[in-house]
């Protein structure tokens, strides 16, 4: 491989692993140099601790405002076109508003929430079992569940999930134009409005409710803030948990020995998942930041204003963190991988997710045990040019 920077991000084709590229920068070029899709340079980061290096050192902003930024969307690299969220902001606004938001995103919390989410599992079942022997396991069985979940937390009725799951779709990909990020934006933002005021009016036992009483009314957070939170919690809460269900599957199915030992013995579940996690590490984009001061990382001099992106996905598959990082292993030891990110941009959600995960692929494979797909995997359809990876339909049967 030459010194020259190379194009990112890369074309991906495989639905399990990174693209070959990135195991081969890893050993050979682990801080290198990229050009982005909108034709500015940036530096790529792959090994482990580099990666949790950038993610926790106090020179790397994660403001997507910030000129020096670098941003793979297409079309949305121009400043006005960003937007200001949970994961783009940097300390002590970021401090703040996550300690308004931490104590409903708690293990508590979400451990209490288990029978609620295995009830929506069951009836989900209960569902694909009654409309016959066929089902898309995405929209069918992956979807609904982070969905209904966060919706929950929120407050947000059941009739209009589906309404939030197509404008996240839209935001999330890749190859969306600006003029429709900015459509399904608006439209999110005009409902979530709406429903701020009705929370205000008559107040419930949700998070946002709780944060109206709590910051708004005392002017600790302003009420366009509260909406745009609730934008951001709804999108970020179901897309990722939703595709890694479906990932999940596929992945168990293409490892029949292990699945087996699954079933046998649920108490292999949790540590399942967090291999799951690790193995899969779907947010494939992940993480931006942009050096404010000079910093080196793994022996290179990453200059102030010049942008980073340390990639999770190829940190999980490091061998310096993980033996054969490679291959799928349910009995390793995974709690240490970084799917969720490191340091205090660390998904809020995780506790949720890795409950409903381990409900999800627990009660599937006990009321299913047959369950298979109805196609040969390489005919899925995967979403590769989406920023979190996962399947646009599953087709499945049992």
């Amino acid at each position: 491989m030459t010194d020259e920077a190379i194009a990112y991000p890369f074309a991906r084709t495989c639905p399990f692993d990174p693209e070959p590229i990135v195991a081969e920068l890893r050993e050979t070029r682990p801080v290198s140099r990229v050009t982005l899709s909108d034709r500015k340079p940036a530096w790529l980061v792959t090994r482990y601790d580099d990666v949790r290096g950038v993610c926790t050192h106090p020179a790397f902003s994660s403001d997507t405002t910030n000129p020096g930024y670098p941003e793979v969307f297409a079309g949305r690299s121009k400043p006005e076109e960003k937007e200001k969220s949970l994961i783009s902001m940097d300390p002590p606004r970021h401090d703040e508003i996550r300690r308004m938001l931490i104590s409903s995103f708690t293990v508590k919390r979400a451990e209490a929430m288990r029978p609620r989410i295995q009830e929506l599992v069951d009836n989900l079942i209960d569902a694909m079992l009654a409309r016959g022997g066929h089902a898309d396991l995405q929209s069918d069985f992956s979807l609904p569940i982070p969905t209904a979940v966060i919706c929950w937390l929120l407050g947000v009725p059941a009739e209009d999930h589906l309404f939030f799951q197509e404008r996240s779709a839209t935001r999330l990909a890749v190859a969306a134009g600006s003029d429709d990020v900015k459509t399904a934006t608006e439209e999110l933002m005009a409902y979530l409005d709406a429903l701020v005021d009705r929370k205000a009016a008559e107040p419930g036992d949700d998070l946002i409710s709780r944060l109206y009483a709590d910051f708004v009314v005392p002017g600790l957070l302003d009420r366009h803030d509260l909406v745009d939170l609730a934008r951001q919690l709804l999108i970020a809460g179901h897309e990722s948990t939703a595709s890694m269900i479906s990932l999940g599957v596929l992945v168990l199915l293409e490892h029949p020995d292990q699945l087996a030992e699954l079933q046998a013995d649920p108490s292999l579940v949790p540590g399942a998942v967090e291999e799951l996690l690790r193995f899969l590490t779907i947010a494939q984009l992940l993480v931006g930041r942009v050096a404010t001061a000079d910093v080196q990382v793994g022996g290179e001099l990453i200059r102030a204003g010049e942008g980073v992106r340390a990639l999770l996905n190829s940190a999980n598959r490091d061998k310096r963190a993980f033996d054969d990082p490679d291959t799928f292993n349910i009995h390793r030891n995974a709690r240490h991988h970084v799917a969720f990110g490191f340091g205090i941009h660390q998904c809020l959600g995780q506790p949720y997710a890795r409950v409903e995960m381990q409900v999800a692929l627990e009660t599937l494979f006990r009321r299913l045990p047959s369950l298979r797909l109805t196609v040969p995997l390489e005919e899925v359809a995967f979403k590769y040019g989406s920023a979190v990876h996962g399947a646009h339909s599953v087709p499945v049967t049992w």
